[in-house]
């Protein structure tokens, strides 16, 4: 099997959690580092919230390093409403034991990719803030990015405001920088994420093992239900981030169609928006590939397989 080196960034976040497990123990990937950034929560909340999990999971081999603070432009959001108050809501955490590396995570992610023969890919889960500074500072990195497998988006309603998704709006700036790079990407949007909704039989698939893990995926699950059920258009709780990591790992699960994608940086009330060209109507150069479906059943069993993997 071939291993997908990968620098996953992300903004930890009840679903990003399942990323980094995810990714973490797939046969497929070759975890290079995790970056944080300031999206779901504080970037200093979100980088003690991957500490938390790598512990928990006892993933202590792979760099953690502390990424923006802020979106470029915008005011900072947060995502407390769905995360909780910490960000990872649910589980009881003691103390982490996993290290954060010295490395701000745009410097890692430069060094990384400009050491590497273009064989990463970078998989952002959050707002797109470090990869975009990234971009900027050191644009010698673009030919070396194999792809880019994001979260984020939506070509109908967002899930933040009625035009925008979260991770997007969070910082549209920085999501145009990296949408108009040139870098191929693949945008795994609401319509594609709201095809895995955690049910009471998933969760309960999820806690049978008993494990530490296990446990802590259960009470992030139970969490996040709670929290999405108070929206008036509920989907349940979405797996959105892990659907990202997928993506490499198995792009057979997908049907997927290449389209233009723009971001909306200038408008009132669409500000954030993923301006997705599913007929073609534009005639644009195709810049991503959009996952349109996902088959359910297999991506569940390859995650919940992941997460059993995780020994006590």
């Amino acid at each position: 099997m071939e291993r997908h080196p990968i620098i996953l960034d992300c903004d930890p976040g009840l679903d990003d959690a399942f990323a980094i497990l995810l990714a973490a123990a797939s046969p497929a990937i070759d975890l290079r580092a995790i970056t944080t950034v300031a999206g779901n929560h504080t970037v200093d909340r979100m980088t003690l919230n991957a500490r938390r999990v790598c512990t928990v999971a006892g993933i202590r081999d792979v760099p953690i390093a502390q990424g923006c603070d802020r979106p470029l432009v915008r005011p900072q959001i947060v995502g407390s409403d769905i995360h909780g108050e910490s960000g990872l809501d649910g589980p009881t955490f003691g103390p982490p034991t996993v290290p954060t590396d010295p490395r701000h995570a745009v410097d890692l992610i430069i060094e990384l990719l400009l050491a590497s023969d273009g064989e990463i890919t970078l998989v952002p889960i959050g707002p797109l803030t470090n990869i975009a500074t990234a971009m900027r500072r050191e644009p010698r990195i673009l030919p070396k990015i194999r792809h880019i497998s994001l979260m984020g988006g939506a070509w109908g309603l967002g899930n933040r405001t009625p035009a925008a998704e979260f991770n997007i709006v969070v910082d549209p700036e920085a999501a145009r920088i990296v949408f108009e790079s040139g870098a191929p990407i693949t945008m795994c949007g609401l319509e594609l994420t709201h095809q895995v909704i955690a049910t009471p039989g998933i969760i309960d698939r999820i806690a049978a093992p008993g494990t530490p893990v296990a446990e802590m995926a259960a009470a992030m699950l139970r969490f996040y239900a709670s929290t999405t059920a108070r929206r008036r258009r509920s989907f349940g709780p979405a797996l959105h981030d892990p659907t990202a990591v997928a993506w490499v790992i198995d792009p057979t699960l997908f049907e997927a169609e290449a389209m233009h994608v723009d971001v909306e940086t200038h408008a009132e009330f669409s500000y954030g928006r993923t301006l997705v060209d599913v007929d073609d109507v534009l005639g644009l150069p195709k810049n991503a590939i959009v996952p349109t479906r996902i088959d359910a059943a297999r991506f569940w069993d390859l995650l919940i397989d992941a997460l059993a993997s995780y020994h006590a």
